[in-house]
């Protein structure tokens, strides 16, 4: 799909192969969602443009990614997207800043696009070039990537507190298994969410750097403004998910040596069993051998001894680990 923003009539439409038959002068965004092969080859005739293929937008060379031809600047920068759905993935888009119009080529959706798309009806003045749109569609998307960092700490704090409310149940009582499952789940997808994210980051760092050299960019002061505030921004955001990932590791850390605990717990129940159990295994086995002279085999009394003598062999090693708090 071919979407153009138009500034003259702050009109945001989606075109098609037919109807692309000329851009007016005013039009400063060139959206290709999900483009098929047609599309992209009619984008490359009206503008004269050699625009990159999805292939080769997935080239993680830096020379493949950033770099300038026949006047046109062409970025590639990995964007996080799909946490909303629980399926964070980092997806390559490229922008390409040609003639003062911004042609992005995307194969995803991320939210920030559609946040731009909407915001720019509203205020068109904000994108009234190419440049000025591609700086605020990086705003949007590093807003969204910080909005994501901001639920994902909240996520580590909460599974924290799970963490040390266990710990405080545990003194009393065993926990159940299934706490730690959940604890494990949280875990896992606050990771890979903070790992997509600091990922896209990095990608951003890059492509922003490039982005100061431009000549677009250096030619227009608001637009150099905005890109070192969007520079100080992700570099902020890469420390914070740095931070993140640090807390999550030790989290990680701290739920495993609970689940060990409770493993040597269990363990240790089944050995003091084992010992307490031993003594009056070893009475019974004892008065079990088939001797024909035992001095209490004739003893009236001898099986109701015998069966004390067992409780209190049990006992006895059992009031000793309590006693120990080995239990």
């Amino acid at each position: 799909m071919i979407r153009v923003y138009d500034c003259s009539s702050n009109s945001y439409d989606a075109l098609t192969t037919e109807t692309l038959t000329s851009l007016p002068e005013s039009a400063v965004w060139v959206d290709l969602d999900r483009p098929s092969h047609a599309e992209e080859r009619a984008v490359e005739r009206l503008l004269k443009l050699d625009l990159p293929t999805a292939d080769e937008m997935k080239d993680i060379e830096p020379s493949s990614r950033l770099y300038v031809e026949n006047g046109a600047t062409y970025m590639t920068a990995g964007v996080l997207w799909g946490v909303e759905v629980g399926a964070a993935e980092v997806t390559p888009i490229t922008f390409v800043l040609s003639n003062g119009r911004l042609v992005t080529i995307r194969y995803a959706e991320p939210r920030s696009f559609r946040t731009v798309a909407a915001y720019i009806k509203t205020q068109p003045d904000l994108c009234n070039s190419g440049v000025m749109t591609l700086v605020t569609l990086l705003e949007a998307i590093v807003d969204r990537t910080a909005e994501v960092l901001e639920r994902v700490g909240t996520s580590v704090d909460q599974v924290s507190k799970q963490i040390l409310e266990r710990k405080r149940r545990a003194k009393h009582k065993a926990a159940s298994s299934k706490g730690l499952e959940e604890v494990m789940d949280a875990i896992a997808v606050d990771h890979n969410v903070t790992v997509k994210a600091r990922e896209s980051l990095v990608s951003l760092g890059r492509m922003i750097g490039f982005l100061a050299l431009a000549q677009q960019v250096r030619a227009s002061t608001d637009a150099r403004e905005h890109v070192k505030s969007l520079a100080r921004d992700v570099a902020s955001l890469t420390d914070h998910a740095t931070f993140i990932a640090s807390n999550i590791n030790f989290l990680l850390d701290a739920s495993l040596g609970l689940i060990n605990l409770e493993q040597n717990q269990i363990i240790k129940i089944f050995s003091v069993a084992a010992v307490c159990l031993m003594p009056p295994t070893l009475v019974a086995s004892n008065y079990g051998m088939n001797f024909e002279h035992m001095p209490e085999l004739d003893w009236v009394g001898g099986y109701p001894a015998s069966l004390a003598l067992m409780v209190v062999s049990a006992i006895i090693p059992f009031a000793y680990f309590k006693r120990k708090g080995w239990l």
